[in-house]
């Protein structure tokens, strides 16, 4: 016999490693599996509330990312691409390796579960690899972030793309390699395994690196009426940085 809770509210539903959430209702959209719940659940060191979607586990940078991808890029335009997803989000892998074929490249520095074992800092591919770059919050992970930035570059294709996201968090790059406690870390930089905080000037290391860059915002992307509903009005949500290869 149904509670009476869940005959009006729907079934309580549990996932491995979610929250128990009540998944009946519509106020709430993401827009990486496509499918409504009633709010989305809390995440983060300092947990932010309506933030990881109950479906698939994506975040609030994850659904503004796919909106990009899908509205202003080729990426799903039915050709393959040579494609490097560096540390892949699981509920991307589907998704990305349909759209790109069997020239789609999972790579992280640990190699568990993804098809290489890959360090950004000398990353073991020709010139002009890759059509489609995506490495999403990883390189404040990176010590030597310039010299990621410059093999990213490299690899990338004349005429393909890279979406290289941070969170921007600071007015201006703070970084100091000589804090290596856990606690300072969270303190300083805002998770035990960071190694810095970025700020606008983020820009300015990935233009020295060799692209030319373009920030995109939430508002660029999404409508003020679905910027809730997609879960993207925290400032977590971030920007985007859509990179290509500087001409000349």
């Amino acid at each position: 016999m149904p509670s009476s809770a869940s005959k009006i509210f729907g079934t309580l539903m549990v996932r491995p490693g979610l929250a128990p959430v009540l998944y009946f209702g519509s106020s709430r959209y993401c827009t990486v599996c496509n499918r409504s719940s009633r709010k989305f659940l809390s995440f983060g060191v300092r947990p932010r509330p309506d933030a990881r979607c109950p479906h698939c586990g994506s975040l609030e940078r994850h659904r503004l990312a796919i909106v990009f991808f899908r509205e202003r890029t080729n990426l799903f335009d039915g050709l393959q691409k040579r494609f490097l997803h560096i540390a892949p989000e699981r509920f991307f892998v589907r998704m990305f390796s349909e759209a790109a074929g069997d020239r789609y490249l999972t790579a992280d520095l640990r190699g568990t579960g993804v098809m290489e074992s890959m360090d950004i800092t000398d990353i073991a591919w020709p010139d002009g690899t890759f059509d489609v770059i995506y490495c999403s919050h990883v390189l404040e992970h990176v010590v030597d972030d310039r010299q990621a930035m410059r093999e990213l570059c490299r690899v990338l294709a004349p005429g393909g793309w890279a979406m290289l996201n941070v969170p921007i968090t600071a007015s201006e790059t703070f970084e100091d390699f000589s804090v290596t406690d856990p606690r300072e870390r969270i303190r300083q930089f805002g998770q035990k395994n960071h190694v810095r905080r970025y700020g606008p000037d983020y820009m300015d290391r990935l233009t020295a690196a060799g692209f030319e860059v373009r920030r995109i915002s939430v508002g660029d992307l999404v409508e003020a009426a679905n910027i809730e509903r997609y879960g993207l009005a925290d400032v977590a949500s971030g920007d985007l940085f859509y990179c290509v290869r500087q001409s000349g």
